[in-house]
């Protein structure tokens, strides 16, 4: 179990001191650099609080209730647990303070990893980062998702590949892809393709299996695992080459998942200028395999079949199961996908487990901020990891 590891412990340490607390020092050097301009200054810490809104909605997204207005703060080493939901509010609030103010150069050249030193990247970004909240909370909230997305749309969301949020890689230690780390030169031969994925790519002769996966079996289809139990190596399909590649960028945020979330949009009847829910559902399937290497011929064939093409009463399932198959390397953001569109995994039943709703708190934290954190976990049937976060309740 990831608690027996402290998996759940460590994520939320790293995401507090080791990007958090980074960001926070960034600001600290914006305001102690003298050669900046004020105009300058504002586009980086703009920058910079669309990285830590991003951080904190990936907590939020995890683990519900978290630290916020007290977290990092010099005047406790206990803070304590704000509610998921607020949090969200607040961080739409300064999304929408950030694309204000975004736009033409932010003086940081190549040291801006994302997009050399262009804010107009960085104003994309924080408009689509608006809409996935907002897309997030529809099931949860209607108004407030629509008044997030008019923001976002208003601001002007990535459409485009050369507008994501990627981050590049070097071919060689120590700046690879962490994949890569994992993958190939920690030397391990252990992972392996589980069924629930497998199983869903099969069903929907899915054209990216043979890139995502390898060790296939003859006719193609994906040989997964089955899901929570030990499994030979050798026996079972095997993570693509593609991921082996030292230098497979990572995206934050992209086209893909943009044309998803507006599809999302438009099935719930929001106006989309120039585009239909089927139009913007097609376009991300179509995006996310010629990404991956497919070819457009692939993808018009792939939603040929009637159980991949639209459709409209059925929509959140059709699209919730394609914009999880897209998220293949970015697994919270999938979990994500899986929770909100209530998709369902294909779970041993011997191995005794179900999918979780939401990660419980670490042990550093029930350690040295006990009292808060009993407290937020008492919001979660006493920090179960089978109950959902705020926008998960339909």
């Amino acid at each position: 179990d990831y608690d027996n590891r402290d998996v759940n412990g460590n994520t939320f340490d790293r995401l507090y001191t080791d990007v958090l607390r980074d960001l926070q020092e960034a600001e600290k050097a914006v305001a102690a650099d003298v050669t900046l301009t004020a105009a300058q200054k504002a586009q980086q810490n703009a920058v910079i609080d669309v990285l830590e809104v991003y951080t904190y909605h990936v907590l939020v997204d995890i683990f519900g209730d978290v630290p916020y207005t007290e977290a990092l703060s010099a005047a406790t080493v206990v803070p304590a647990y704000d509610n998921g939901e607020d949090i969200y509010t607040d961080l739409a609030a300064r999304l929408t303070a950030d694309i204000a103010v975004l736009g033409g150069d932010n003086g940081l050249g190549s040291y801006d990893l994302l997009y050399g030193g262009n804010s107009d990247g960085w104003k994309k970004f924080a408009s689509s980062l608006l809409l996935k909240l907002a897309v997030r909370v529809a099931d949860h909230n209607l108004a407030t998702a629509t008044s997030w997305g008019a923001a976002a749309l208003a601001g002007g969301v990535i459409l485009d590949p050369a507008d994501a949020a990627t981050l590049h890689y070097a071919s060689a230690p120590p700046h690879t892809n962490p994949l890569w780390d994992d993958l190939v030169q920690s030397g391990r031969s252990d992972f392996i393709a589980a069924n629930t994925l497998g199983d869903v790519m099969n069903t929907l002769n899915d054209p990216r299996r043979a890139i995502y996966f390898r060790n296939n079996n003859s006719d193609g289809t994906v040989n997964g695992a089955p899901y929570g139990l030990a499994s030979s190596y050798a026996l079972f399909s095997q993570p693509g080459n593609a991921l082996e590649d030292p230098t497979l960028a990572h995206t934050l945020i992209d086209h893909v998942e943009v044309h998803f979330l507006l599809a999302d949009a438009a099935a719930r009847g929001v106006t989309i200028p120039g585009a239909t829910a089927e139009g913007l559902y097609q376009a991300a399937v179509t995006a996310s395999i010629v990404g991956w290497g497919g070819s457009a011929a692939d993808a018009a064939t792939y939603l040929a079949q009637s159980s991949v093409a639209w459709d409209a009463n059925n929509w959140k399932s059709r699209l919730g199961t394609q914009k999880w198959i897209s998220l293949f390397t970015r697994g919270n953001e999938a979990w994500a996908a899986q929770r909100q569109y209530d998709l369902p995994m294909n779970v041993a039943a011997e191995a005794q487990r179900v999918t979780p709703k939401r990660m419980s708190y670490g042990v550093d934290e029930y350690a040295l901020n006990n009292a808060n954190v009993t407290a937020a976990g008492d919001n979660y049937q006493g920090d179960k990891d089978t109950a959902p976060i705020f926008w998960d309740k339909n």
